[in-house]
């Protein structure tokens, strides 16, 4: 791991402290860097803001889950490793999901699986924008899925993953389904 992503991890263990004790919206920059022992210079050559941070840790996430699907990992085996990430960073996704700003974890989880899965549905249908009915099934999707994500999340995380995971994957309309058929 180089300087750079030692720094990063560094602020995100901080900020992940520091949500052990108060909701996202309330800690601040500060309040990060004295915890991760550097300075706001080196906080904002690394990150935006506090939000920017957590958005980058959720990056990790999907790195190693998410954005393997269809390559080493089926759709269902992608969503468990997804699912069992959040719920191993229980407190820091919980804090994360109940943030309202613009900029939110809810907001960037959205983009990416709505990106991610254009891209997939982009290349199988050798287009360059999506036709308008995929494209609203896509969005139609992706947003249920953030939703119902945010309330197992912000809930106690009590439904099994798997079980989740497969109603995520029944909510699928079908038209999606079959398009991203090899992908499970």
């Amino acid at each position: 791991m180089d300087e750079k992503a030692r720094t990063r991890q560094r602020l995100a263990d901080a900020v992940k402290a520091e949500m052990e004790r108060a909701p996202l919206d309330k800690i601040t920059v500060s309040q990060i860097v004295e915890r991760a022992g550097v300075t706001r210079q080196t906080f904002y050559r690394n990150f935006r803001d506090k939000y920017d941070l957590v958005n980058w840790h959720f990056e990790e996430l999907a790195q190693k889950s998410f954005k393997q699907m269809g390559v080493s990992l089926t759709l269902r085996e992608a969503l468990i490793k997804k699912f069992q990430f959040l719920k191993g960073e229980r407190t820091f996704f919980t804090q994360a999901f109940r943030s309202r700003d613009h900029n939110s974890v809810v907001a960037y989880d959205y983009q990416c699986i709505l990106e991610f899965y254009t891209a997939v549905l982009q290349k199988k249908l050798g287009v360059s924008r999506l036709p308008g009915d995929i494209a609203f099934l896509l969005e139609m999707y992706c947003d249920a899925s953030i939703h119902k994500t945010v309330e197992w999340v912000t809930t106690g995380m009590e439904r099994p993953i798997p079980e989740l995971v497969d109603l995520l994957l029944a909510a699928m309309p079908e038209k999606l389904k079959d398009l991203l058929s090899d992908l499970q």
